[in-house]
């Protein structure tokens, strides 16, 4: 199976990159610290191959979106988007746990959490709803976790206003939950779809497989669509599942779309119902109850809709790292400027002082002489520094793997580092530059995954690791 590694992450001024987090089909997420106010935050960044104008608009459009729906507690949080020094946009964002999206296929989450995650996505989808917006691209990987368990819904890189939805057009689609009239390509998508994808979701976090999943057949695209467009969906196949709560799924994923709950407030009161009937205490609704309260999304042409990309300035403080041997002779340059300036404003021109005598002028050019002597044995000895610690490089020792559904993990042990080197991951021969001393990647059966690991010191890569493969 093709893989392709993660971009290199941007240097963006504020931040100090640390690790890759993910990879999609046209961006890539990495963790950064922020250094005021300093925190870890998750920030989104688009490939440069995929650049153009239509895509840049999309992802100004889910930045402005989230940007304006992120105050919803159940809505992920974006701080910033810009645009990096190489050309590419980015947002940053609240970092959260994706392991929601793994963890409801290896154990039973209890029902009364799912309720509980389901109200709350919702809540923050129908209020999405009000504000004229469609996600488009409910499912559970898009279903995030806070440091403090609470559930935040993700990715609006799709989104569409309502006004578009009657327009069938082409659009990313997660297949497992996704309408049978979005399939169809009868509908890009409508309230009613996301009824369906929001049932379909709930049902795959009960059920720990897509409603339309055979365990152990084949689940193929074409077979998924097939299923999706003329098959119900299965018994979930839990006790502590109501019959209730089934009939609520079933008809939210009805194969006609008047047949489902007229809207997501509507499919929120039946999952309370099942709350109640559960004995647990009903999750609260958080919608907007005032219009001042949406107003900060605006009219409908602007909702996904951006005019202009943000110019960069390749002068702006802090796009480039200084390096420190210049820093210094700079330093010590402007301290022979100054030393020059002082000995000619000691006797300005034009005010009658008596010009300076011939010792006085021979011993301040001898300062001089002394400065810039200085200067060339500094920039000696720091060349002679950097040659002694870049020809001995640390080597990276034992390699360790772990797998998990469909990813290998690599990590290694730190092998006496300085605070700048990095890292050079060589997958299958393709070089990654970064600074955690482990890597994830892509894997699928029948796969055999390769990589070496060297240190990479003031652009000096020393001796790589030994070869370290997985056979997933």
């Amino acid at each position: 199976m093709a893989r392709r590694l993660p971009s290199t992450p941007p240097t963006l001024p504020g931040f100090s990159y640390i690790t890759v987090l993910g990879s999609g089909g046209f961006a890539d997420v990495f963790l950064y610290e922020q250094n005021l106010p300093r925190r870890q935050v998750a920030v989104k960044v688009m490939l440069a191959e995929v650049v153009n104008d239509s895509v840049r608009q999309m992802f100004q459009a889910e930045a402005n979106l989230m940007a304006q729906l992120s105050t919803h507690p159940s809505i992920l949080t974006v701080y910033q988007a810009s645009v990096s020094a190489d050309g590419r946009p980015y947002l940053v964002m609240e970092l959260c746990s994706s392991s929601l999206g793994q963890r409801y296929r290896r154990e039973s989450i209890p029902v009364a959490d799912v309720l509980r995650i389901g109200i709350k996505i919702a809540s923050a989808v129908e209020t999405a709803h009000r504000a004229g917006v469609l996600h488009r691209d409910i499912k559970p990987s898009n279903i995030l976790t806070t440091a403090y368990g609470n559930p935040v819904l993700s990715d609006f890189g799709i989104a569409a206003t309502l006004s578009e939805s009657d327009t069938p057009e082409a659009v990313g689609l997660s297949i497992p939950w996704s309408a049978p009239e979005v399939l169809n390509d009868d509908s890009s998508g409508t309230i009613a779809s996301e009824v369906w994808s929001l049932g379909a979701t709930i049902y795959s976090l009960l059920a720990g497989r897509s409603p339309f999943e055979v365990t152990g057949g084949s689940n193929t695209s074409a077979d998924l669509i097939a299923r999706i467009a003329k098959a119900k969906p299965g018994p979930i196949g839990r006790a502590d599942v109501s019959p209730q709560l089934e009939r609520t799924l079933q008809r939210a994923m009805s194969k006609r779309p008047d047949a489902r709950p007229g809207d997501v407030m509507e499919l929120i009161r039946e999952l309370q119902s099942a709350e109640l009937e559960l004995g647990v205490a009903q999750t609260p609704v958080e919608v907007a109850m005032d219009d001042w309260a949406l107003a900060t999304v605006a009219d409908l042409d602007d909702r996904t809709r951006i005019k202009g990309v943000p110019a960069v300035n390749p002068d702006a403080p802090g796009r480039r790292r200084r390096r420190q041997p210049v820093a210094a002779a700079s330093g010590a340059q402007s301290q022979v400027g100054t030393l020059i300036r002082q000995s000619r404003s000691a006797y300005p021109t034009g005010t009658g002082v008596p010009r300076p005598s011939r010792q006085r002028t021979v011993l301040t050019w001898a300062l001089v002489a002394v400065a810039v002597l200085a200067i060339a044995f500094g920039a000696t000895a720091t060349a002679v520094m950097i040659r002694s610690t870049t020809n001995d490089l640390p080597r990276v020792g034992a390699i360790s793997a772990s797998t998990t559904e469909n990813t290998v993990v690599f990590s290694w042990a730190d092998p006496g580092r300085l605070p700048d080197d990095r890292y050079e991951v060589r997958l299958d021969g393709q070089p990654s530059v970064q600074q955690a001393s482990r890597f994830t990647s892509a894997a699928e059966p029948g796969d055999r995954v390769c990589v070496t690991v060297a240190v990479v010191r003031n652009g000096t890569t020393g001796a790589p690791s030994s070869e370290k493969c997985v056979d997933f």
